[in-house]
């Protein structure tokens, strides 16, 4: 599908291009999709390599965390949970442990980590399956929380905001939060009732009522503030809370008696691989958002969406962040290069560029994680999989366009 996407978008500018040149009178086209042609690979360079510093950063202190058994701790939390919400699952069955480390790890941004672990999962989880092509409803519920990915340390969201010069680039952290926390929610209970699940049991609701209390309390706290308190105190919450993410890091690490400064070594250089393997993707992506903009495909659909919007009475702000929220179920390059184009033609702080920024991660690729996750056990037929965590994309996107209004007026 992505192959057709991307080659699809570069067709559709070279088309665009050559109409307008052709038909149009307008010479400079040609001249502007040469100039996008050549700066995209740059483009995609530069970015890549102002991200190795902060990536160094916070992979080396995430492996703290993890050797320190942070990880494992968060899994030990969510196993009363897990054990309600998969009841077909037996509780001393491995795929229990498995599932609980993969969300602490997507929770805590070990992306190395997760995905492993969620493989891993969901093959114990085909071991318990009597028909294998067909996913079952444990296997789909813990696929939609994937995709939902609540979000505790948006850690790529945060760096590439700094790359592109955020004067605080922590303040979407508590929008971003909410979002999250939000859009997972909404997939759940779009699962249990598609599955039939009992929701109701006082353990799944305890944790189901503790983080609408969360969201209800945070969302009356910020009522009838001004959108400038509502970032002040967003950008306070999220820099306390990573400075007393990267203490507690620490100190669990030298409590538990890790090398600290070993183990940060061995993460940081994880980050640089990373940082690294990005370009490819990042100049592939540019290479077709590049083209698309500079033939004038993109502004112009785009202005026709605004102008529906304006016919209607609504702000058409939120409108630059569409082509964001369309890829991100569909490719997770495609999304975070369109995520840096907005934040670098309208600027990090712009209203679009905070949107996208919640947006990026505040869900997961659902396409591609239920190719690889289902595509790993031969699960052909994913039954209502793909509705309930597509539901869960539309919730992320509207509940983040509602958060960064309230956020940022």
């Amino acid at each position: 599908m992505l192959n057709h996407i991307w080659a699809g978008l570069i067709l559709l500018a070279l088309l665009s291009a050559g109409v307008q040149a052709g038909f149009m009178g307008d010479a400079q086209v040609l001249e502007r999709m040469t100039q996008a042609l050549i700066e995209c690979g740059k483009l995609g360079f530069e970015l890549a390599l102002g991200l190795t510093g902060m990536l160094c950063l916070w992979l080396g202190l995430l492996a703290i965390a993890e050797a320190a058994g942070l990880v494992a701790l968060l899994s030990k939390t969510l196993r009363p949970l897990f054990t309600h919400l998969f009841p077909q699952v037996p509780q001393d069955h491995p795929a229990m442990g498995s599932m609980s480390l993969n969300i602490a790890a997507n929770m805590l941004g070990l992306d190395n980590a997760a995905t492993p672990l969620g493989l891993k999962a969901m093959a114990q989880l085909q071991s318990l399956n009597p028909h294998p092509e067909r996913a079952t409803a444990a296997q789909t519920l813990f696929l939609v929380i994937n995709t939902a990915s609540v979000t505790l340390l948006p850690v790529s969201v945060l760096t590439y905001r700094a790359q592109l010069g955020a004067a605080h680039p922590a303040d979407v952290f508590l929008p971003l939060l909410l979002t999250s926390l939000s859009a997972t929610l909404i997939g759940v209970i779009a699962a249990g009732f598609c599955l039939r699940l009992q929701l109701r049991h006082p353990v799944v609701l305890a944790f189901g009522l503790g983080l609408l209390g969360l969201i209800a309390a945070v969302s009356l706290t910020m009522h009838g503030a001004s959108a400038e308190a509502m970032q002040q105190y967003s950008q306070y919450f999220s820099q306390s809370l990573l400075l007393f993410t990267v203490v507690l890091f620490l100190l669990a690490g030298l409590i538990k008696k890790v090398p600290v400064y070993e183990v940060f070594i061995t993460g940081a250089k994880e980050g640089f691989a990373t940082a690294v393997q990005l370009i490819p993707y990042l100049v592939a992506m540019f290479l077709a958002i590049s083209l698309l903009r500079a033939s004038g495909s993109l502004d112009l659909i785009l202005q026709v969406v605004k102008s529906g919007v304006t016919f209607l009475g609504f702000d058409t702000r939120w409108v630059d962040a569409l082509p964001t929220m369309i890829l991100k179920s569909l490719s997770g390059s495609g999304a975070r290069a369109s995520m840096l184009d907005v934040m670098r033609v309208h600027g990090a702080d712009s209203f679009a560029g905070r949107l996208v920024s919640i947006i990026q991660g505040s869900s997961e690729t659902t396409f591609y994680v239920l190719t690889v996750y289902f595509g790993s056990v031969g699960i052909r037929r994913c039954g209502v999989a793909l509705g309930c965590a597509l539901v869960a994309d539309v919730a992320a996107a509207v509940l983040g366009v509602v958060y960064c209004y309230g956020f940022f007026g």
